[in-house]
Parts: C-alpha cells; sequence; structure tokens
C-alpha cells in the first residue's frame, strides 16, 4: 500500500520519541485511530496538517505534499491511464502559476 504521508508522521514522532497517546489528544483523536493514519488505513484531515507539523516539529509543506500524494495515488492507482492523467495535471498546475 502507497502511504508516504503516514510513514513520514510515524518517522518523525519516533524521532522525537513521541508515542501515539502524546500526539493523538493533540489532534483530537484517539490513538488507534492516528495509529491507522501512520499504517495508511485511514487519512487525516487536512485542516490537521498544521497541528500536527507544529508538534512534530515537521515542515508542514512537505507533509501537505505527502497527504495529497497519498490522497491521488488512491485515487488513480487502478488506472491504466493514470500516468498520462497526472501528466496532464501537472501540466496545468505548473500554467496556472
Amino acid at each position: 500500500m502507497y502511504n508516504q504521508f503516514g510513514s513520514k508522521i510515524r518517522e518523525l514522532r519516533e524521532a522525537q520519541k513521541l508515542y501515539l497517546r502524546q500526539v493523538a489528544p493533540m489532534l483530537e483523536m484517539d490513538t488507534a485511530q492516528l495509529s491507522k493514519i501512520e499504517k495508511g488505513l485511514r487519512q487525516l484531515k487536512k485542516e490537521q496538517i498544521p497541528i500536527l507539523a507544529k508538534v512534530l516539529k515537521a515542515d508542514q509543506k512537505e507533509l501537505e505534499t505527502l497527504w495529497l500524494a497519498d490522497q491521488l495515488m488512491q485515487l488513480v492507482k487502478d488506472e491504466p491511464t493514470a500516468d498520462e492523467a497526472l501528466k496532464t495535471v501537472s501540466k496545468y498546475v505548473k500554467n496556472r502559476k
């Protein structure tokens, strides 16, 4: 399973020697929910990323990027034309700036 976001937050949490039970209440969730997020079985709400970035002393933009990448992968993982579709979106995003 593709889970860059969950893997990254677990890595950051463990590097700071924080337990799930310490971080979860800051996100207004229980430890089981946070564990599922780290395992890629559940998604964190986008609004919670800034809180998580602050708690884990992480780069918010990096966490948002990994979160969105996981969302996109979930959406296109079984699509035969996923690569072309993502290239098309990438061109649109680049031209929008």
